[in-house]
């Protein structure tokens, strides 16, 4: 694999704009909780960035945990079968969850997951999600928090990859359509 010069990626989404509207979906997590306890369940390995600057804007008293879940290999098109890599640690039965994704695309994934956490019947269960591809969407579900909605881009930084690599970028940037697969 080729790697692109970091300088020359186009930003899509530059760290000031992302710590700005994550600081916002934080302040509406906290008022929407009203003091109540939540537990945060990261999907690894796209929500690891997004998770840590949510938790740091988010007033109320939370924890972590984390799956992971696969459905893209090392391309850049979904396989269409999620698998579950790793399970929660700890039981959500009657705890506030709110489920934090990189990004929200064709659905698969999130409708996954939704139903294998509500199998644990937590007292409320919410997605929140830095990136929204609601023209990519196989599945009907919706994120309650949403950071940015995008067109059909292919997009590196801040947690996602291509291929495990570029998840250090601190801007979300477009991956090059002739970068090859």
């Amino acid at each position: 694999m080729t790697t692109p010069n970091y300088q020359s990626l186009e930003v899509l989404y530059s760290r000031e704009q992302i710590a700005a509207r994550v600081a916002e979906m934080g302040a509406q997590i906290s008022a929407d909780l009203k003091g109540e306890k939540l537990v945060m369940v990261g999907v690894l390995k796209g929500a690891a960035l997004f998770l840590s600057d949510l938790a740091r804007s988010v007033t109320a008293d939370a924890t972590f945990d984390f799956v992971a879940v696969s459905s893209y290999g090392k391309g850049t098109r979904t396989s269409g079968a999620v698998k579950l890599i790793k399970d929660l640690d700890e039981s959500i039965e009657g705890k506030n969850v709110l489920v934090v994704e990189d990004i929200l695309d064709t659905g698969l994934t999130l409708s996954y997951l939704r139903k294998l956490l509500l199998q644990q019947r937590p007292k409320s269960l919410r997605i929140a999600t830095l990136l929204d591809k609601p023209s990519r969407r196989l599945e009907k579900i919706e994120a309650d928090y949403v950071g940015f909605s995008i067109p059909n881009l292919f997009v590196i930084g801040y947690g996602m990859d291509y291929a495990e690599h570029y998840r250090n970028l601190p801007d979300i940037c477009l991956m090059s359509p002739d970068h090859p697969e």
